[in-house]
């Protein structure tokens, strides 16, 4: 079994038994463990998993509570730890969304393009470093970048970062409000989201 469907039968299994989900993926179960106990998780801020596109949550109350749990971070549904939910969360995700499924931004291998990284780079189960370390790193990066848009927003300060677009014209994009990382993604359009820009709020699930 690849380590692909495994992922898939665990995001199925989520919706009823989230922690066996968990443990049935060994390097999900100890990324947690890594990251909680290094403290990785305090570079992130809070984000919503109610879905700005769909309306909805994209995972399921269970397992966001069992998600925080296992980090060992107080959080009130649907608000958590952004990392927690956009790195590990939308992994187990099965709620569709226009641009797919929300782990296809660590699985496409596009991100990883659009950030100039070998291929494979941010796979969930590659490397020495969790998932959430590596990201952070990427995340970071991005979000140093001397072009990156600061916005004030009710007193808060978000800044939006892009980096260089690859010859296809993706760029990945990174978030932060308040210094801390809130979400990283592949736009394929950079040019039309820095034009739609408009007044400064909140973005991208950030709470």
């Amino acid at each position: 079994m690849t380590s692909t469907t495994a992922l898939d039968d665990a995001a199925i299994r989520a919706l009823d038994d989230p922690a066996a989900a968990i443990s049935s993926l060994p390097w999900l179960e100890a990324s947690l463990a890594d990251d909680a106990a290094a403290g990785r998780f305090a570079a992130w801020g809070r984000s919503t998993v109610i879905d700005e596109n769909v309306g909805e949550a994209v995972i399921p109350r269970p397992l966001f509570d069992e998600l925080h749990e296992r980090a060992g971070l107080e959080a009130t549904w649907p608000v958590g730890n952004a990392g927690l939910l956009h790195v590990y969360g939308y992994l187990l995700s099965t709620t569709p969304t226009p641009y797919g499924l929300k782990r296809e931004r660590w699985l496409s291998g596009e991100l990883e393009r659009a950030c100039g990284l070998e291929a494979g780079a941010l796979l969930p189960w590659a490397g020495t470093e969790t998932l959430l370390a590596r990201a952070t790193a990427v995340a970071s990066a991005l979000l140093a970048r001397a072009d990156a848009v600061t916005e004030v927003v009710e007193g808060r300060t978000a800044r939006i970062a892009l980096g260089s677009p690859t010859p296809g014209g993706t760029a990945a994009l990174a978030y932060s409000v308040d210094g801390r990382i809130v979400t990283m993604f592949p736009v394929a359009d950079p040019a039309a989201l820095r034009a739609g820009l408009g007044a400064p709020r909140l973005r991208w699930n950030a709470a």
